[in-house]
C-alpha cells in the first residue's frame, strides 16, 4: 500500500516543519505549503487524501482555501483546521459546511496524527511482535520497542512523557542504542538540578577567564553530546530565558561558549522528558510555544506501571538478578505470596519504587526466598498478601495462580512433568494454564519431561 499523501498549510516555520517531519516519520507523504495560494495551486493538481491547514495564513485564509475547494471540486479531501481560541467559532462554522475537524493551539501532535490516520485510512501494518522486548512484556512497551528502530537516528527531536519513575530515561537510552553509529555519547541532564546561575555555562560551556573561577576552557552539554544524544530530563523545569537560548541552539545547530567570540557547531539528537503537561504549561505562559513544537516532533508516552501490570513480575525478576550480580550473591526467589502482592499492588512510585523496594529486600533478607513481608514490611510473611481493596476477586485469584505456577516451575527448574506431578495436575493442564497466563517456557526447559 502506497503512503497516504497529505497537504500541510502552515506559515509558522517551526510548527510547519514539526508537522511535516512528524507525519513523514509516521509514514505519510507530505507537501508543506507556507501560504494559501501555493496550497490552492497544489490542491488542483495533487490527489491529497487530507489537508491540515491553519485558519490564519499570510494571504488567503484557511477558510477561503476550503471554500474554493468545495466550489471547484466534486470530491474534497478531509480538511482539519488548526486554530487559536479566538477563531474557534470560525472552525465550528467550517465543520457545519463539511470540514472534517479542528484542533486548538497548543495541541498534541500525536493525537493529530491518529486523527489523520483515521481520516485517510492509513494504518501501520501489523507485524508479529516478540513475546517480550528490552522494555517490557506488556503490549504498550512492546509497541514502543517495535517503534524505536524505525525512529532512532531519524527524528531530530523526541519528547518522552510519563509520570515520575516510569522509566523515561530507560526509553531514551534504548532509543540512543538503536541510532546508527558506535560509541556515540549519551549526555543526560536533569534540567531541574542545574542551578539557574550556572545554566548558560553548563549548557554552552565557557572559555578560560570568562568569569571568576573559569580557570580552563570547558565544553558544555551541547558540545559533549556532539554526534550522539542529548537527553534533557524534566525539560518543563527549564527557566524561560534558557528556553529561548535552547530554541536558538536547536534552530541554528550552532552555539557560542560563554566568553567566546566565535560559534561552534553543535550536532546532536535531542530527547526531552517531562512528567508535566507541557501544553498546559504553554497556556499558563510557563513554557514557550515555539520550543514546545520544536521538541514535540515525535512524542512517546511511557505508561504508569499500574497500567501495564504484565511488566511487574518481569521487571521484578530482572531487578533481583541484577542486584544479585552486583552483590555477588545467588539470585533470590519469590514466594507466591510475594509475587501475588507485587502483581496487585498499585505502584504509586512506578518502576523506581519497585526497584527500591526489591533492592532493600535483597540487602536485608538473609533467606534465599523473598516473602511479601520482606518487600512491603507486612505481617504474615507466609500467607498470600491481601489485594488492593478495589482489585476484583477474579483478577486477584488469577494473579495468585500466575505467581504460584511461576514459583513451581522455578522450583523444579522448568521440568514440565515434574512440576505437573508436584501440582497434582496433568502435563496438558499445566501447559494450558501456562498458555492462559502467558508464561513462556524458559530456553532450558525440556517440554518432553
Amino acid at each position: 500500500m502506497s503512503p497516504a499523501l497529505i497537504c500541510v498549510v502552515e506559515d509558522d516555520p517551526i510548527m510547519g516543519e514539526s508537522l511535516a517531519d512528524r507525519f513523514r516519520l509516521e509514514g505519510f507523504d507530505v507537501d508543506w505549503h507556507t501560504n494559501g495560494e501555493s496550497a490552492w495551486g497544489a490542491l488542483q493538481n495533487r490527489p491529497y487524501q487530507a489537508v491540515i491547514s491553519d485558519i490564519r495564513l499570510p494571504d488567503i485564509s484557511g477558510e477561503d482555501l476550503f471554500s474554493r475547494s468545495v466550489t471547484a471540486r466534486t470530491t474534497v479531501p478531509p480538511f482539519v483546521f488548526i486554530t487559536a481560541y479566538a477563531s474557534v467559532d470560525t472552525a465550528v462554522s467550517l465543520l457545519k459546511r463539511g470540514a472534517a475537524d479542528y484542533i486548538t493551539k497548543p495541541f498534541d501532535i500525536g493525537a493529530l496524527v491518529e486523527k489523520v490516520r483515521l481520516l485517510t485510512g492509513a494504518g501501520i501494518p501489523d507485524h508479529a511482535m516478540p513475546a517480550q522486548s528490552e522494555l517490557g512484556v506488556s503490549d504498550p512497551m512492546r509497541r514502543l520497542a517495535e517503534l524505536v528502530p524505525r525512529i532512532a537516528g531519524r527524528a531530530r527531536s523526541i519528547l518522552v512523557t510519563g509520570e515520575s519513575g516510569v522509566g523515561k530515561e530507560v526509553l531514551a537510552r534504548f532509543i540512543h542504542r538503536h541510532a546508527p553509529g558506535d560509541m556515540l555519547p549519551f549526555v543526560a541532564v536533569n534540567c531541574g538540578a542545574v542551578p539557574e546561575t550556572l545554566l548558560e555555562s553548563e549548557f554552552f560551556g565557557h572559555e578560560r577567564g570568562a568569569f571568576t573561577g573559569a580557570e580552563r576552557q570547558k565544553k558544555g552539554y551541547f558540545e559533549q553530546a556532539e554526534g550522539g544524544t542529548l537527553f534533557l530530563d524534566e525539560i518543563g523545569d527549564l527557566p524561560l530565558l534558557m528556553q529561548v537560548k535552547l530554541l536558538r541552539a536547536l534552530q541554528e545547530r550552532r552555539i557560542t561558549r560563554v566568553g567566546a567570540e566565535r560559534e561552534v557547531e553543535a550536532n546532536f539528537s535531542l530527547i526531552c522528558a517531562t512528567n508535566r503537561d507541557l501544553a498546559e504549561q504553554v497556556r499558563l505562559g510557563r513554557f514557550r510555544e515555539d520550543l514546545f513544537y520544536r521538541i514535540n516532533i515525535l512524542q512517546l508516552r511511557v505508561p504508569a506501571l499500574r497500567d501495564r501490570p504484565d511488566d511487574v513480575l518481569w521487571l521484578a525478576h530482572r531487578f533481583v538478578r541484577d542486584i544479585a550480580g552486583r552483590l555477588g550473591e545467588p539470585t533470590k526467589l519469590f514466594h507466591p505470596s510475594a509475587e501475588a502482592r507485587l502483581a496487585t499492588y498499585g505502584w504509586p512510585g512506578n518502576v523506581r519504587e519497585l526497584q527500591n523496594r526489591l533492592e532493600r529486600a535483597c540487602i536485608v533478607c538473609a533467606r534465599n526466598m523473598l516473602f511479601s513481608s520482606d518487600i512491603f514490611d507486612e505481617e504474615g510473611a507466609e500467607v498470600l498478601a491481601a489485594p488492593e481493596t478495589d482489585t476484583p476477586l477474579d483478577s486477584y485469584m488469577a494473579a495468585c495462580e500466575n505467581a504460584f505456577l511461576r514459583a513451581a516451575l522455578l522450583q523444579h527448574q522448568g521440568r514440565i512433568s515434574e512440576t505437573a506431578h508436584a501440582l497434582g495436575i496433568s502435563r496438558k493442564s499445566l501447559w494450558e494454564k501456562m498458555r492462559r497466563h502467558a508464561i513462556a517456557a524458559e530456553p532450558h526447559i525440556d517440554a518432553s519431561k
